[in-house]
């Protein structure tokens, strides 16, 4: 299995609002938000992400086909402790999880970005936060720290990926 994480084009964007949708879909179940009169949910930021140089889009592919998307946004830093990275969305499609596709997107977009990182998880969605423990677990061999508070809305993880 071939699993591959490239950067998202400005012409493949109908593709990636096509995914954001599926992602939106599973989603639901966590944040009940529900379909416009269109039957969509909308992409509100999708846009950004060739108009900002903060955001980054990646498709991952798995044996050239279309098996999901990372979507990464890079924060300003007010110090060196401020998470500079973060997930902003991730999605890997049903017939691909469970087969390692998602660990190995997660850690080629870690790699892609030295820094600070954070990532954080619904707090009802217990199998996207067993998937990110051990995602981030695996990467930073068991170097990161998760907080919990009420000004977030579930668990965060943060760590550091050393520069090249």
């Amino acid at each position: 299995m071939e699993i591959s994480v490239q950067k998202a084009h400005v012409e493949e964007k109908p593709i990636l609002r096509n995914l954001m949708e599926l992602c939106q879909h599973d989603y639901s179940e966590f944040t009940g938000q529900e379909v416009g009169e269109h039957g969509l949910f909308g992409c509100k930021y999708l846009d950004h992400y060739w108009t900002e140089p903060d955001r980054h889009p990646f498709l991952i592919r798995v044996d050239g086909k279309l098996a999901g998307f990372v979507l990464v946004r890079e924060l300003e830093s007010h110090s060196e402790e401020s998470p500079a990275h973060f997930i902003a969305d991730f999605f890997v499609m049903r017939a691909h999880r469970r087969r390692g596709v998602g660990q190995f997107a997660a850690h080629k977009a870690f790699s892609m970005f030295p820094g600070r990182w954070r990532v954080s998880e619904e707090a009802h969605n217990t199998g996207g936060q067993i998937f990110w423990r051990k995602a981030i677990s695996r990467y930073t061999e068991g170097r990161f720290r998760e907080i919990q508070g009420d000004d977030v809305v579930g668990p965060v993880q943060e760590f550091v990926v050393p520069g090249k």
